[in-house]
């Protein structure tokens, strides 16, 4: 049985395109929020469908996963009934004072629809439950205290993926090459070998991934593990309130959201992947069937159509039947790139 089938109506059967031309047509201001809480559930079916009825009346837009440890939520909720919002989210005891991640860079376009899925994990990491312990987590450091163990040292780890890293992270951290979370722990762990006994410094964008990975680490004997507390987005939050904090991050913060960045910094530290001229903006392959994620310029998105090849150039052409028929089949089922840097194929 699918968890995600509901006995109602639990999902928005708009397509994206009537979602976005509703969201054009507001006129109210939208708040982009992110939390998430590691703690036992259970009924999550009707959980799920108790939160959807009520967020989607409050007009909630985003992207939710419930699993049997916990919730890992991004939202946008009307300016105008997020004080509804708040005291709904508080109504649950479990759910009760739950730390928010309000959004650096806003345009209120964040999300276009809403969907509340149950899954195993809400981070997928791939680990067994011998493998840590969610009790025994690093320190929670402030702004201010992780800029001091920065100056003092501390070996820092993005624990996040390598197309999040690529266009923003705190200076000489250790941005591993990997494409998931589940692939990057074991990874971190081969990479700190031999600094068990030091301070280290995770970071990744709210928190979430930091939770887990810090219980890893300590579990196999790394007895000095901090976090930044709420992320790179509290962290910017912490800056705007204190402005006698040094901002120790270099570029842009990748989102999971339409806004696939918000700055924090002017400096841009990636390039384009297609003439390597400075560029941190992430576009989607125009090909549906790739729809890969890489950094275009705006000269390389006219010049090879919102591209990342020349198959993919080839492929948007055809008529609208021609490239359904392409997307049909087994075979064509996985007809992308990587996330890794890509080369435009132009043939002599």
């Amino acid at each position: 049985m699918d968890p995600n089938a509901g006995k109602k109506n639990m999902f928005n059967k708009l397509s994206k395109e009537q979602c976005v031309a509703l969201l054009e047509k507001e006129t109210f201001k939208r708040v982009t929020v992110s939390f998430y809480k590691y703690i036992l559930l259970a009924n999550l079916l009707d959980l799920r469908d108790e939160l959807y009825n009520k967020w989607n009346d409050l007009g909630v837009l985003g992207r939710i996963y419930l699993a049997d440890e916990g919730i890992n939520a991004q939202l946008s909720v009307p300016e105008h009934n997020w004080k509804d919002f708040i005291q709904n989210v508080n109504s649950f005891s479990f759910f009760k004072d739950t730390p928010f991640k309000i959004a650096v860079e806003d345009d209120g376009k964040s999300f276009f629809k809403l969907t509340i899925k149950i899954r195993k994990q809400i981070v997928s990491d791939g680990l067994s439950i011998e493998d840590y312990d969610v009790t025994n987590v690093g320190k929670h450091l402030s702004a201010k205290q992780w800029n001091e163990s920065i100056n003092n040292g501390a070996t820092v780890v993005d624990m996040r993926n390598h197309y999040e890293s690529e266009i923003g992270k705190f200076k000489d951290a250790i941005c591993p090459d990997v494409e998931t979370f589940k692939e990057e722990l074991p990874v971190v762990k081969d990479l700190l070998k031999g600094k068990e006994k030091e301070e280290v410094l995770l970071y990744c964008t709210g928190g979430i991934r930091c939770e887990k990975t810090s219980a890893y680490l300590k579990h196999y004997g790394f007895e000095n593990v901090s976090q930044l507390h709420g992320g790179i987005i509290d962290y910017v939050r912490q800056l705007n309130k204190d402005e006698s904090l040094e901002n120790k991050f270099e570029g842009k913060n990748f989102v999971f959201d339409e806004r696939r960045g918000e700055r924090i910094s002017d400096d841009v530290i990636s390039s384009c992947h297609q003439c390597d001229d400075p560029c941190d903006t992430h576009v989607n392959c125009k090909n549906e069937n790739c729809n890969l994620l890489f950094l275009q310029c705006l000269s390389c998105q006219e010049k090879h159509k919102n591209c990342c090849s020349v198959e993919c150039i080839e492929v948007i052409n055809l008529s609208k039947e021609e490239r359904l028929k392409l997307r049909k089949g087994i075979e064509n089922k996985k007809m992308y790139h990587s996330h890794s840097k890509v080369t435009l194929n132009l043939r002599e």
